[in-house]
């Protein structure tokens, strides 16, 4: 009996940790392209109430380029620090 015990609350244990791994994951894609995602919104509200989106629709190619540009400087060099230099 208890080992069927132990296996369930390791198995529980084990959909925690995915679970915050994801949760980890998605607010990583959040802060790199939500404004993104709000200024593609904005612009498709906009369009739908009959009005020009245009604006809205350049702030969120001009906040993908920079999303864009925020991953291709992110390395994991960038992570570590100088923690191998020296060595």
């Amino acid at each position: 009996m208890q080992a069927g015990v132990w296996q369930r609350g390791q198995g529980m244990t084990e959909y925690i940790i995915i679970v915050a791994l994801v949760a980890v994951a998605a607010i990583a894609v959040y802060q790199l392209f939500g404004q993104v995602v709000r200024s593609q919104t904005a612009a498709m509200a906009r369009e739908l109430a009959g009005e020009d989106g245009s604006a809205q629709s350049q702030a969120a190619q001009a906040a993908a380029g920079l999303a864009v540009g925020q991953t291709e400087t992110k390395t994991l060099q960038s992570f570590t620090g100088n923690a191998g230099v020296g060595q």
